[in-house]
């Protein structure tokens, strides 16, 4: 009899702590004005237009969007042809690959994030070690665990294919005549080619790095068009503009619970913030080591790399003045940066698992639980801390978050490998 007395005051007491952990939590009623300033700052209609990219002057124009198109789904530029640009960062996928880590012509050692709205930052790769979008593009040609080619071999091709001739031509002039020999050459590539490379003179070198140049310009040309779309959470905080109330068609109740965690307690919008939802700065939030690795120095290191890239903003192939290039010129190398990296943005966040620089976290909620508990960082110190949430909110972040999926912006033409005439 005891034991049954027992095992009823157990079973109350979970029911009741289930219950209080389900169901008296607050509900949203009505936005102050703050939480109301912060929502408009959210949502896609704050977004601004595109900023201009001084180092890129065909940034915006339309052939060059048409020739980094072409040039985008090419698998003509790897070193076996079978590797482009679509390979990792696939349309269907939100521009990424769902893998863990990218798989181009080997596996490589980060995870492959989303291009979609990436024109708006003024860093690129997880650790900003370039400062443009072009820039960008042409680091993965030669990388040997993504296209493996080179910018000699690149740069032939353009030259022997009528279409790129004639496209490269209309919009960056003559091309240069190359060296019919070494057949591959590039500075960072392996002893035999940076040897041929040394052994092209300085003029050979200029003109295959000024054709190699103007095709990123190209690519990122054609990344500029990849824009994010209006979602269900952008519908809704416009439609506060006429009412204050959270009750809405487009979002249920713990989404909206979720939301106004994401803007409060969880305190998300600390780092992703803005109608992007990211702010386009490095963190150290204690993510483990991707597995065989050593942590990586993040930021601490990108922006020494990015200082030194020669087709940086600065550099001699950019199309900017010095003045122009701010962020790289007075960008902060500070030791807090160690093991930082760079906030992605959420939106779309629910269609590019896995998540963060190694693809460690399979799960949103994963990644929602790893913030909650905040641990100790490998490298330098976690900028999280421990945020003490219950399961039931945890879960109602992951509802919110799942709102902000929705089809891109960008025209459908862009989103498919273009048709040959």
């Amino acid at each position: 009899m005891r034991n049954g007395i027992f095992i009823v005051a157990v079973l109350a007491a979970l029911i009741g702590l289930a219950a209080w952990n389900y169901v008296s939590l607050p509900v949203q009623t009505a936005w102050t004005l703050e939480q109301r300033q912060l929502l408009d700052s959210l949502a896609l209609s704050a977004l601004p237009e595109l900023p201009e990219d001084p180092s890129n002057a065909v940034a915006d124009s339309e052939p060059a969007a048409q020739f980094g198109h072409s040039l985008y789904f090419d698998t003509r530029l790897s070193g076996n042809g079978s590797v482009s640009c679509a390979s990792c960062h696939k349309p269907e996928l939100m521009f990424t690959d769902g893998l863990q880590l990218a798989v181009g012509v080997d596996v490589g050692p980060r995870h492959t994030p989303s291009l979609v709205g990436i024109a708006y930052s003024p860093w690129f790769y997880w650790d900003g070690r370039k400062d443009s979008q072009w820039a960008q593009a042409l680091a993965p040609l030669e990388a040997s665990h993504e296209h493996d080619t080179d910018r000699l071999q690149i740069a032939r091709l353009i030259v022997t294919d009528e279409k790129y001739q004639y496209l490269y031509e209309s919009i960056f002039g003559p091309l240069p005549e190359l060296p019919q020999n070494p057949e591959s050459a590039t500075p960072l590539g392996n002893e035999q080619q940076q040897a041929a490379w040394a052994g092209l003179s300085s003029a050979q070198q200029q003109d295959v790095n000024r054709v190699f140049s103007n095709l990123g310009k190209a690519i990122a040309a054609y990344q500029r068009k990849l824009i994010p779309g209006r979602t269900r959470f952008d519908d809704y905080v416009d439609g506060l503009l006429d009412s204050n109330a959270t009750a809405s068609e487009h979002l249920n109740p713990a989404e909206v619970a979720g939301l106004a965690l994401f803007i409060g307690d969880a305190q998300c919008i600390t780092c992703h913030n803005g109608p992007l939802l990211t702010n386009n700065e490095f963190h150290n939030t204690g993510v483990l080591a991707i597995s065989g690795q050593l942590p990586p120095m993040g930021r601490y290191d990108g922006i020494r790399f990015a200082r030194k890239d020669p087709f940086n903003c600065v550099g001699d192939f950019s199309d900017a003045n010095r003045s122009e290039c701010i962020e790289l010129r007075f960008a902060r190398d500070t030791n807090d940066l160690v093991g930082a990296q760079k906030t992605p943005t959420l939106r779309n966040i629910a269609e590019t698992a896995p998540y963060m620089h190694g693809g460690q976290i399979a799960t949103l909620y994963e990644v929602i639980e790893h913030y909650n508990e905040a641990p100790i960082s490998m490298l330098s110190h976690n900028e999280a801390k421990p945020l003490e949430l219950r399961p039931v909110q945890l879960q109602q972040v992951e509802d919110f978050l799942r709102t902000l999926s929705a089809p891109l912006a960008a025209e459908d033409k862009w989103l498919t490998p273009p048709i040959e005439r």
